[in-house]
């Protein structure tokens, strides 16, 4: 058994079981495991396939950064893919499976693509599929022909189709301090800024704080480092003060303090509490941020590195710390640096064998060697992994003499069984979140590492992330309490009192040793199957700069994002081009995945209004079905029993079109507008003129953003000689008044005008159709409706069944229709009263369907059309582009992209049996 779980130890609670499947095969494990613990207590050595050889692959690592270990979780038939194992916590029913193969894990025919690996190399898409093809697949063509077979094979996890019932929430906080981590740099940094009073909120990513404390052997203070955190923590929740996110990921870094997280709230239950969101998405606006993110261990890269039984040397350490997990029988190390030690004596101390420490160095320290000694390790000094050997897992490692000055290998291999290989290639500072908002980190080939950019007053570096000289609990705790004293602007009375601590005493930097050149093929990217070739070949084809390496070779754009293999791979190219590159790429949002629900989430359903109609009620009476458009719920059928969407929808707009219908447009953004300027400030955002509208007419507009492109229409009625009526769409209602409000605040602030959002005081309904004025003429009182009295786009005010009303024939499906105006309180009365009026007439109630197909049919624009990429030309609106006045847009609607024939257009189609 390659994987098992020692008797004692570990942060799991061994009195609940846990059971789950994995591939349809049922494991257990226990309250606090995540899958991978679980799984590799359960002996599972192979989880996927790597993304281009199929090659087998296990795991790496046990945290956020693991590049091989992805699952897809399927929870009530929804399918949630690219999960890292190391990130899933089990719970009882949990259905996990593994990616990337067919038909199976052990058995997958598309490892046959590794015979195709000489020609699998860098850049082989771009030159293969797009270059010159003899025959008739010239040019792209050939592209055209392989692009259905590339997609299929394209990804890893396959998402579902299923509609996702999960409740989503996004919350707003703000802070005077937010600590992003809660190991001991971050503990240390709260527990001193605390005192200050000041808002805190302390955000980790783990389900329980206390980071490497949690499974160190240090003690602090003379308590043990786990029981220290836990007290800190207990101490820091007790204050009104200070917030704790747990299972809350800060993933992106914004200017001004702004912070992007993400909460896992329900993801490790197998049953929620009712109303309970899965995600929450926090906005987080700090005066300051201490980023005590800690750092990534680097993987050493050698020929057949990838072989499933292969791991970090501190992620063994934290399976069998933290989970209670020995990851093999027979343990290796190799490493270029002190930090593998105390991890190979956790291993002997556990009752694992520790068969030999390889180091690149040729005098590790004194303390090391005796912790090798107590390890019952054998200490190769001066060697180097060379290769391994094993088939679906590790069986054996081959080692060899290593002269770390030059880089090269020599002597006889060596043959070494074992079935788990830790490797450490050192520690590289997570620095993510430092760069989203700042520079390009630097990259130092000394420490074969990159920094974050210099610290700002707003945002300061704690612990290892900050790249600190020396690394090691001790220095954690001195800086975090430092820089937690510094983030409150506060000054203490008396020098910081430095804790007592007892550990491994560690190096300060590690050898300058992360790739050992030796034959075989040797990978950097786990996940995306870049190598050391493949890198070097990317240079040689003039790719310098590693942003062009990067996208050339797709080195750290897999899901892991480069968290294990951008070091290695800098390095690489460090030693293959001259001058070596002073900067990695620029790391982007987000820092790990995000649900795309918890992006779109609302806020809280008690803070979400559901504006509803006036006439709301009348349209549940009479079967509607809606649907959300933007907050307001609006009718899309009326269906009668049996009917499908489809079928209702069709009967409605028939309806219309050979009678009358009536529709209700309350939702229709009205703004008034006033003033002795009025008409001049509506010429300034229309593309038409307003002002010399006549009192009692309406028209139709269109409005330009100031890049041209079309923002929005409507009609604005002028219902006096300084008084208006604008109608919008209705989802850009808030925007448009927020735009016109600018433009009066900040474009022509002497402009004499007065605006006014009126959307809530009027209830609006549109009758459509043939015999929409008999409908009209039945009931209006006080005002005639005929052609003469109200011509096409004429406003008439008038009484129906004693409300008074505001009635514009205009319309927007090409029928015969009228929109009608009155108080909102007199909604359902006016709406009733119509219905009587035009039941002689059959009237119909009828939806947004119907209203959608008949505004096509007839070719009137929406917002399904106004989109933010299209013109007035492109809707065939120019006709509305005044030539004899400037307004919004006029001065760059005329740019060469914007007036090309070529532009894809709004077109008319004519079906060719005459039916509509």
């Amino acid at each position: 058994m390659s994987g098992f779980r020692i008797m004692s130890g570990g942060n799991i609670d061994r009195s609940r079981v846990v059971r789950f499947t994995f591939d349809g095969e049922a494991y257990s494990g226990f309250q606090g495991d995540t899958l991978a613990s679980a799984l590799l207590a359960g002996g599972v050595t192979l989880w996927g396939r790597s993304f281009k050889y199929h090659r087998p692959r296990g795991l790496l690592s046990a945290g956020v950064e693991e590049p091989n270990a992805l699952v897809t979780v399927v929870r009530s038939g929804i399918r949630e893919p690219n999960l890292p194992a190391t990130q899933v916590e089990i719970f009882d029913g949990l259905v996990a499976e593994s990616q990337n193969r067919f038909p199976s894990l052990r058995f997958d025919i598309g490892a046959i693509n590794r015979l195709g690996g000489p020609m699998l190399v860098a850049g082989f898409y771009y030159k293969t599929f797009m270059g010159p093809v003899l025959g008739p697949l010239k040019g792209t063509r050939f592209w055209m022909v392989c692009e259905h077979f590339i997609r299929r094979a394209a990804g890893l996890g396959r998402a579902g189709y299923k509609a996702d019932p999960a409740r989503y929430e996004r919350m707003n906080a703000f802070c005077d301090l937010l600590i992003v981590g809660s190991g001991p740099a971050g503990l240390a940094a709260a527990n001193q800024a605390a005192a200050s009073g000041k808002k805190i909120v302390i955000a980790e990513m783990e389900p329980n704080p206390g980071g490497f404390a949690r499974w160190s052997r240090d003690t602090i203070d003379g308590l043990p480092a786990a029981q220290w955190a836990q007290e800190i923590l207990e101490s820091l929740t007790k204050r009104p003060n200070v917030t704790l996110l747990t299972r809350t990921t800060i993933w992106g870094s914004y200017d001004s303090g702004n912070y992007a997280g993400l909460e896992r709230v329900t993801d490790h239950q197998a049953t929620t509490v009712q109303g309970a969101p899965r995600h929450r998405h926090w906005v987080i606006r700090a005066k300051t941020a201490i980023l005590a993110t800690g750092a990534f261990e680097r993987p050493i890269v050698f020929p057949d590195n990838d072989r499933p039984g292969i791991m970090l040397a501190g992620a063994v350490w934290r399976y069998l710390s933290d989970y209670g997990v020995l990851p093999g029988k027979t343990t290796a190390m190799f490493t270029n640096n002190d930090s593998a030690y105390p991890a190979a004596y956790a291993v002997a101390q556990a009752g694992g064998q520790v068969s030999v420490i390889v180091d690149v160095r040729p005098n590790p320290s004194i303390d090391m060697r005796e912790l090798a000694r107590k390890s019952g390790a054998e200490l190769l000094c001066g060697y180097a992994v060379t290769g391994t050997l094993g088939r679906r897992e590790l069986s054996a490692i081959r080692v060899q003499k290593f002269d770390m000055d030059s880089g090269t290998i020599s002597g006889s291999p060596r043959t070494i069984d074992v079935d788990c290989l830790a490797v450490s290639g050192g520690w590289s500072p997570a620095v993510q979140l430092a760069s989203h908002a700042g520079d390009v980190p630097a990259w130092d080939a000394k420490k074969l590492a990159v920094h974050a950019p210099s610290d700002v007053p707003e945002r300061l570096l704690a612990g290892a992330s900050s790249g600190a000289e020396r690394l090691g609990l001790q220095v954690a705790l001195e800086h975090g309490a430092s820089v937690g004293q510094a983030a409150t602007g506060t000054k203490s009375r008396r020098k910081l009192k430095s804790p007592t601590v007892e550990a491994d005493p560690l190096g300060v930097e590690a050898a300058p040793v992360l790739n050992i050149d030796a034959p075989g093929k040797t990978f950097v990217d786990f996940q995306h199957d870049v190598t050391t070739d493949d890198i070097r070949l990317a240079q040689r084809e003039g790719f310098v700069s590693p942003e062009h390496v990067k996208r050339y070779t797709t080195l750290g754009m897999a899901t892991d994002q480069g968290k294990t293999s951008n070091a290695p791979g800098l390095a690489i190219m460090s030693g293959a081009q001259s001058p070596a590159p002073s900067s990695t790429t620029r790391y982007r949002p987000p820092f790990s995945a995000v649900s795309l629900g918890s992006l779109a989430a609302e806020r809280h359903s008690e803070f979400k209004p559901d504006r509803l109609t006036p006439m709301h009620d009348r349209h549940v009476e009479s079967g509607a079905t809606f649907y959300p458009a933007g907050l307001w719920h609006r009718p899309m059928i009326y269906g009668e029993p049996g009917e499908t969407i489809e079928q209702a929808y069709v009967r409605e707009a028939d309806g219309v079109r050979k009678s009358v219908g009536i529709v209700d447009v309350s939702t229709l953004g009205k703004i008034a507008v006033k003033g002795p300027d009025a008409g001049i400030f509506l010429d300034s955002v229309y593309t038409n003129t307003f002002s010399k509208l006549p009192v009692g007419k309406a028209r139709y507009g269109l409005m330009l953003r100031e890049d041209g492109i079309a923002l929005d229409d409507g009609t604005t009625w002028r219902l006096g000689q300084n008084d208006f009526l604008m109608t919008t769409t209705t989802a850009n209602a808030g925007k448009i008044m927020l735009w016109l409000e600018y433009c009066l605040d900040m474009l022509w602030p002497d402009l004499r005008v007065h605006l006014t959002s009126v959307s809530d005081e009027w209830a609006a309904m549109a009758i459509a159709g043939p015999k929409s004025r008999d409908v009209l003429a039945a009931c209006v009182t006080g005002m005639k409706v005929d052609n003469d009295t109200l011509p096409f786009m004429g406003i008439v005010n008038g009484h129906i069944s004693d409300v008074p009303v505001m009635i514009c024939r205009l319309s927007f499906s090409g029928e015969r229709a009228f929109e009608v105006y009155c108080g909102a309180g007199h909604g359902t009365h006016v709406w009733d009263a119509l219905m009587d009026a035009g039941s002689d007439q059959a009237i119909i109630p009828y939806g947004m369907e119907a209203l959608g197909t008949l505004r096509i049919e007839k070719g009137h624009v929406t917002g399904t059309e106004i989109d933010g990429r299209t013109t007035a030309r492109d809707l065939h609106l120019d006709w509305m582009l005044s030539k004899k006045k400037p307004f919004v847009g006029s001065a760059m609607m005329d740019r060469e992209g914007l007036i090309d024939q070529n532009r894809q257009t709004l077109v008319g189609v004519v079906s060719l049996d005459g039916q509509p």
